[in-house]
């Protein structure tokens, strides 16, 4: 399924705070992807109802340089009882800005809000 365009607008609090929470862990570029966060603005959902976002970065911004596509932090997200329940992956373009924040979840039914910094355990690959 195609994404669904938006009229583009800045992050919500959640969208802000998981990210923060992501981008706070140490890996290179960390710092150069956590300085685009206040140029940083949704452009579309990846389905209706679906908290995965496309985000695009606005100009001037400081590029990071890393040669995954993938930011490489595993971001497990657990239940109230401790249990897996899915992970955020945050996607860049190329490398150099930040490009989508995906909630890739496994349980039965699609989640309809961003997980709590609280419900995210954050390490670095």
């Amino acid at each position: 399924m195609a994404p669904v365009p938006v009229e583009p607008r800045p992050l919500n609090s959640s969208e802000r705070a998981v990210l923060e929470r992501i981008l706070a862990a140490d890996f290179a570029d960390a710092p150069a992807l956590r300085s685009q966060l206040e140029r940083t603005e949704v452009v579309a959902v990846w389905a209706p109802g679906s908290v995965s976002v496309d985000l695009r970065v606005r100009e001037p911004v400081r590029r990071a340089a890393m040669a995954s596509e993938l930011v490489p932090v595993d971001a497990h997200v657990l239940d109230r009882s401790g249990e897996y329940v899915g992970e955020l992956l945050v996607w860049t373009d190329e490398g150099a800005t930040l490009a989508a924040l995906e909630y890739a979840w496994v349980t039965d039914d699609m989640p309809t809000v961003l997980p709590t910094v609280d419900e995210v355990r954050i390490s670095t690959r």
